[in-house]
């Protein structure tokens, strides 16, 4: 019997828990990320101030959330009672959103600034939402993936993962967006809420626990083993990729939380669902078929092309839109041309980084360091990326008065060239990942450590 092609094999119950999990989980992050921004630009303030905080917010709250919960998830040996309940409760608490509306804040508090207490009220519940979602999915869901795969296997399941986003993108934009368009937030939220709910049941009869034993120690020594400076010298090339995915991330929080908006407001595509569905397929088949080129050709092959490509993509998408004005079609084809491009270079930069990263990692504190992890990829990138998209925006000469005659703000293609700026220097870390990924033997004995 061939024991190592039986240890790569993933079973047909793992990959449905990692279709029904990642791509359910990433429609919810595709809300809070994407259509949250658009639901207060849209209902409650043109201030581009109002999402960077937004963002900034939940982004702290995702981090804290994965490192408590995570760490929670290594001591008691378990992830399934995390993720099922999660996604239940997650679930409710996206429904929630579709009833804060700027009119019943303004009954209720006459004497309060409507616009400051409907954000606050949305940015409190986005708190919450992303509490219980980071706890189901990004501490308990990715933990459970670096539980059930092994080194050799990696590629094909980060590919498959790295294709969620997109695809839950593709599939909100092209199934609920018509609902915002017409301003039915409510069914909106409803519709999106009952799916997560519906597969943390479903996650109930699907999702199986690998033993584990449970995490001896205290519980706060443990969740500090992550910051002392033995852990980083010990693992310093996995905080190396974390410091490449999180310049990597600044970049594409540059503009992303403005993208619908950019779409809507400064190319005057109302119809941009057909161009990001573009995008978004043919991103998504690339991550799929790069994934397993990286099992076969090796993690830092694809480094330092992707990272190009990925710049590239972003200055070619600030060209097209200081450059192409008039032709609806040509912007079009050249936003889909060059945003395929930029999305995919990311996405298999990232399958070879995430993959990597669960290589590293230490298999007795995987919980904790799903949380050490959203630190470089979430709190950092989502913090400090759209206050400078939102700068930028602010910066801009572009402006108009909208129906209440009130001057407001437009994203520009600056946003894409503040991007492609962060990105250039994520190809520093890159070198010193490739160095030790070169010795003779480095990569693979860490490996070995750890798993």
């Amino acid at each position: 019997m061939n024991t190592e092609n039986s240890a790569s094999k993933i079973s047909f119950r793992t990959w449905t828990a990692f279709v029904v999990y990642g791509l359910i989980g990433q429609i919810a992050w595709t809300i809070e990320n994407n259509y949250l921004n658009v639901f207060i630009y849209k209902t409650v303030t043109y201030n581009p101030d109002a999402i960077a905080v937004m963002v900034a917010a939940s982004a702290v709250i995702a981090t804290l959330a994965t490192l408590f919960m995570g760490a929670l998830s290594d001591k008691l040996g378990k992830r399934k009672v995390f993720m099922a309940a999660g996604y239940i409760i997650w679930g409710i608490t996206i429904t929630l959103f579709g009833f804060i509306k700027k009119q019943s804040v303004a009954k209720l508090f006459p004497a309060a600034d409507a616009v400051t207490l409907t954000v606050t009220f949305i940015v409190m519940l986005d708190c919450l939402m992303t509490y219980i979602g980071s706890t189901a999915n990004d501490a308990a869901f990715n933990a459970w993936v670096t539980d059930v795969t092994v080194p050799s296997n990696r590629g094909r399941a980060e590919g498959l993962l790295a294709t969620m986003p997109l695809l839950s993108m593709l599939v909100v934009f092209g199934l609920l967006d018509g609902l915002t368009q017409k301003g039915k937030w409510i069914e909106f939220f409803l519709i999106v809420g009952a799916a997560v709910f519906a597969s943390g049941i479903l996650g109930i009869f699907i999702i199986k626990d690998k033993p584990m034993e449970k995490k001896e120690g205290n519980y706060f020594q443990n969740i500090f083993y992550g910051f002392r400076i033995s852990t980083i010298k010990q693992n310093k090339l996995l905080y190396i990729i974390f410091a490449t995915v999180c310049l990597l991330g600044i970049a594409q929080q540059v503009f992303m939380p403005y993208f619908i908006i950019y779409f809507e407001f400064y190319l005057h595509i109302t119809d941009y669902a057909l161009v990001l569905g573009v995008v978004l397929i043919f991103a998504s088949i690339i991550s799929v078929l790069m994934g397993r080129l990286v099992d076969k050709f090796g993690k830092q092959k694809f480094l330092i092309p992707s990272a190009i490509v990925y710049v590239l993509g972003m200055l070619a998408l600030y060209i097209v839109g200081i450059a192409v004005k008039g032709n609806k079609i040509l912007i079009m084809a050249l936003m889909a041309l060059f945003g395929t491009l930029t999305m995919g270079a990311y996405m298999l930069e990232m399958v070879a980084l995430n993959s990597a990263t669960r290589d590293l990692i230490p298999k007795d504190h995987v919980g904790l360091f799903v949380g050490i992890r959203m630190i470089f990829f979430v709190m950092i990138p989502m913090v400090i990326g759209p206050l400078i998209g939102s700068n930028i925006i602010k910066n801009s000469p572009l402006t108009y008065i909208d129906e209440f005659g009130t001057l407001q703000s437009t994203p520009t293609p600056g946003i894409f060239l503040g991007g492609a700026i962060v990105a250039v220097f994520s190809i520093i870390p890159v070198i010193f990942i490739l160095r030790d990924m070169k010795k003779p033997g480095y990569y693979a004995s860490k490996v070995a450590e750890r798993n």
